[in-house]
């Protein structure tokens, strides 16, 4: 190959511009005659419009990066570069990667921000209709277990439920209790002027067993939880463990997330019921301390007032949410393409999606049961 080069000039000598301001390379544009080709590059015309090197007979990384710095440096577009197509792969490769790359300049018209809109209601439809379609995965493979029950790891299981349900316990019933104090502060603070301070009783009961039990719950788990799932698999698929599983012929739902999303199904309930209480006692502890409403007084009214239905409007959602939960979390660790930049992007999406759904299920929930007058 040494000795077939020889016989051939490189570029300097056949760079020509025509009169429409195209220049013509021929040659060889390769390592070997670096030093010839930036001396064409600086013979060439200064009002070069277009660069035409269809006609190299060969071209190699650097004689592509000196074009594009050529190409750079006298303002002519990359869409004026014309290459043969057995060269195109290699100039897309390096257009890509080659320094002082200029940058797009961003559109901010009514067009680029319906196109932003339009992209990204394409991606959250393509959202949706993933966390669907894995939601009806799951339930084939949960439903297999009762025919197949060897495939259940309840060793898994129960480590995951010490993990998100025992390992929660002190951080939901303090934050319980203390809202639920703050709740008994402000329903005092209005109920003072109209001298009903008493039915902070039942502001506060009302108000942990329909709503902020179960909704405090889920939002803690689904930043606690979602992001430790998420994180938990996403590292399993950078590390091409969940690659290996199915090799080994199992299944990453049955090993993954099947034992996860029980776990969070059996505990969120539990956590549920914790914060209820924690919140009750809360709202006791403002009565008793600064309301002038003995703690005897405040039980005897709670258990007359409260009714049975708010605690099951809260323990209800509690399911749901624990669904929501697990099945994002989870989806989104197996969705990481095998970067600590996508893990981390992953990780994000799923905190946010699981609290987002929480508090939109929530909300539809609330409205449901306020027409069904339950």
């Amino acid at each position: 190959m040494a000795s077939d080069d020889s016989h051939y000039r490189p570029a300097a000598d056949f760079v020509e511009t025509d009169a429409g301001g195209v220049l013509r390379l021929r040659g060889r544009w390769t390592l070997r005659y670096a030093a010839e080709v930036r001396a064409a590059l600086r013979k060439a015309d200064a009002g070069t419009k277009a660069v035409d090197a269809r006609d190299c007979e060969r071209l190699d990384t650097l004689g592509v990066l000196q074009l594009l710095r050529y190409a750079d440096a006298h303002k002519i577009s990359y869409a004026a570069l014309q290459f043969r197509s057995d060269q195109q792969q290699l100039v897309d490769a390096i257009e890509d990667v080659h320094d002082d790359r200029p940058q797009g300049k961003r559109e901010y018209g009514v067009r680029a921000m319906l196109g932003r809109v339009g992209y990204g209601l394409i991606d959250n439809a393509g959202e949706v209709m993933a966390l669907v379609s894995f939601f009806g995965e799951f339930m084939v493979k949960v439903l297999r277990l009762f025919k197949e029950p060897s495939r259940f790891r309840l060793t898994s299981t129960v480590h995951h439920m010490e993990q998100i349900g025992l390992d929660a316990v002190p951080l939901v019933a303090l934050l319980s209790f203390m809202v639920g104090a703050v709740i008994a502060f402000l329903g005092a603070m209005v109920l003072k002027d109209f001298g009903a301070t008493i039915f902070v009783v039942e502001l506060v009961s009302a108000a942990f067993l329909r709503e902020f039990g179960v909704l405090l719950t889920a939002i803690l788990l689904a930043g606690r939880t979602a992001s430790a799932f998420t994180a938990q698999i996403g590292m399993m698929v950078n590390n091409e463990e969940v690659d290996a599983i199915r090799v080994l012929g199992l299944d990453p739902v049955d090993l993954l997330v099947i034992p996860r999303v029980l776990a969070l199904l059996a505990m969120l309930p539990l956590l549920t019921f914790i914060a209820m209480i924690a919140g009750l006692l809360g709202g006791m502890a403002v009565g008793a301390f600064n309301l002038d409403i003995p703690a005897p007084a405040y039980m005897a009214r709670m258990s007359e007032m409260m009714q049975f239905r708010h605690f099951i409007v809260g323990m209800v959602k509690a399911p749901i949410f624990a669904l929501v939960i697990g099945l994002i979390g989870c989806l989104e660790g197996l969705q990481t393409q095998g970067t600590a930049q996508s893990l981390g992007e992953r990780t994000t999406s799923s905190v946010v999606q699981t609290i987002s759904m929480v508090i939109v299920i929530d909300a539809f929930a609330a409205l449901w049961f306020m027409q069904m007058d339950y």
